[in-house]
């Protein structure tokens, strides 16, 4: 979801750093770039390791999305070709899903501000239903059952190189986006396209 179809990590950054701030805390926008892609728990979590900051995951979390709920209104719309390659898809009969290490809650403002809600994907993973974040491959093997189709079979969309392990590990093939990071940071994906308008037919034809 975060980098592929919504771009809200400045958002969430400030959000963070506002929730780290109310308890007396400067961090910076650079403290969070290692922890992209693992969920909220190790984003704001390995920050607060980081700084040795006592860290109440369940308590600063819930606070740092209520912050970000109220920051990303009206300010989040889908990335470039988002709605063309969801339309691709689903002209040539293929299931979609999310699966995403954010929670829940996160997912659905950032599906329902994009004008893509939840009910428009065949299914939906989110980090709540998994223990084990990326780059464990457990989200993709989840969101592939929950799509009755073989991990083998199916496409994964990333731009964090912990997804990409994740995917790979889980048995997918893998479409990287180089908008977050350069491609040469991805050493696994079979594609890499700048974004979702540059995607070739073969990805979604093999």
């Amino acid at each position: 979801m975060d980098g592929v179809l919504v771009d809200s990590e400045e958002l969430m950054c400030q959000a963070a750093i506002l929730m780290f701030q109310e308890k007396g805390i400067h961090v910076i926008k650079e403290d969070f770039r290692q922890f992209v892609g693992m969920g909220e728990n190790r984003y704001l979590g390995g920050v607060a390791e980081s700084y040795n900051i006592p860290f109440d995951v369940d308590k600063d979390k819930r606070r740092a999305y209520e912050i970000y709920g109220k920051i990303a209104k009206g300010k989040l719309k889908p990335l470039p070709g988002v709605i063309e390659f969801i339309n691709r898809c689903k002209d040539k009969g293929l299931k979609i899903a999310v699966a995403t290490s954010a929670d829940e809650v996160k997912m659905q403002i950032n599906l329902n501000e994009i004008g893509i809600p939840a009910e428009n994907f065949d299914a939906t993973v989110n980090g709540l239903e998994i223990e084990r974040k990326k780059p464990f491959p457990d989200i993709y093997l989840k969101a592939a059952e929950r799509l009755n189709t073989a991990p083998s079979c199916c496409l994964v969309v990333e731009d964090a190189m912990s997804g990409e392990k994740a995917a790979k590990a889980a048995g997918c093939k893998v479409l990287a986006i180089t908008s977050s990071f350069p491609p040469e940071n991805f050493k696994y994906a079979e594609w890499k396209v700048a974004d979702l308008l540059s995607v070739p037919e073969e990805c979604i034809t093999w």
